[in-house]
């Protein structure tokens, strides 16, 4: 085997785990829609843990801290005795939205994958001084995507996948205080409604140089209770230089944009006009590969957000690990 071939082999490989994380940026909570993942160019089948954290903090006007004073990144201890306020322009309010999840990925034939998705939450709210955390099993998600286009030359290689997912109401949706007054929709473990999603994903790839291109539309169903979300749509940008290290460490920093837009909680069919989410971030990653595991983190901050009357979006921070057999 010549150098050039072995190096379009290496090149080749590089792409093929990238992806594995690549699009693990998804929304903490479940106002906007849930972009799964894919792995394209290699057709391999995989099991991943990932952990997710979402910030929101600060009203319009005030500072917005991804790490809010009192806040905590990992999952806290359950909390359930504070009440229940409205918001009143306190700066340090926050929401904060966090999820360990388990991803599987296996490939039925060369074109044709399946996805599940077990996730353990945790979140939190403070507001007007009073803080509460609530944790447990989440709703859990599997998907379907199909590859329509595979080109895989030696120095251009793009990819176009196109899927179909499902979500099922498996997390807690009845969390209350000590008072027995219920905590708000979206604190819940779950959303108690059954939703689907469909979704494109893009990849292209010059040489060292790649991008990935991928857009989500999610339909929300309603729970028990009459309440809903209404439906969502996500995108997400992802530009990234590829660099060997030796014979078996790869490095990838990238940098992502994330654009996502909901009309809020909807209920008995209506929009009650609370949180709705209409913004773009923009951050970086940085993605490490050896043999058959991928070591990928990332931090986003809020770039714009169209006025609210919640504390606003701050960034979320991912950290993921990957193995492929």
């Amino acid at each position: 085997m010549n150098l050039s071939k072995t190096h379009c082999i290496a090149n080749r490989k590089l792409l093929i785990v990238l992806f594995v994380l690549v699009n693990s940026n998804v929304f903490a909570c479940d106002i906007c829609g849930c972009f799964m993942g894919i792995t394209p160019y290699y057709n391999r089948n995989s099991i991943s843990l990932l952990y997710r954290y979402r910030s929101f903090n600060g009203y319009d006007g005030q500072p917005h801290s991804l790490f809010p004073k009192g806040g905590k990144f990992f999952i806290p201890a359950r909390s359930q005795n504070s009440p229940i306020t409205s918001h009143a322009g306190n700066p340090d309010d926050y929401e904060l939205y966090r999820s360990m999840e388990i991803r599987g990925k296996y490939f039925i034939n060369s074109r044709l994958e399946i996805n599940a998705i077990l996730p353990y939450v945790s979140n939190s709210e403070r507001y007007n001084g009073y803080t509460s955390s609530i944790s447990g099993i989440g709703d859990v998600n599997f998907y379907v995507g199909y590859h329509v286009v595979q080109k895989l030359e030696d120095n251009f290689k793009q990819q176009l996948i196109a899927g179909v997912g499902l979500k099922l109401p498996t997390g807690k949706n009845d969390f209350k205080n000590i008072e027995g007054i219920r905590y708000s929709s979206l604190m819940q473990g779950g959303t108690g409604s059954t939703d689907g999603f469909i979704y494109l994903n893009y990849m292209v790839g010059l040489g060292k140089f790649g991008a990935n291109i991928n857009t989500s539309y999610k339909i929300n169903g309603t729970n028990s209770r009459d309440e809903g979300i209404a439906n969502s749509t996500t995108s997400f940008l992802n530009i990234f230089y590829t660099q060997r290290i030796g014979k078996d460490v790869q490095v990838m920093p990238s940098a992502q944009f994330f654009y996502e837009y909901s009309g809020g909680e909807k209920y008995k069919g209506i929009k009650t006009g609370e949180h709705v989410m209409n913004n773009l971030m923009g951050g970086v990653g940085a993605d490490i590969f050896y043999k058959n595991i991928a070591l990928n983190a990332g931090i986003q901050k809020n770039i714009w957000e169209a006025k609210t009357d919640h504390p606003m979006s701050a960034g979320k921070v991912y950290v993921g690990l990957t193995y492929n057999f």
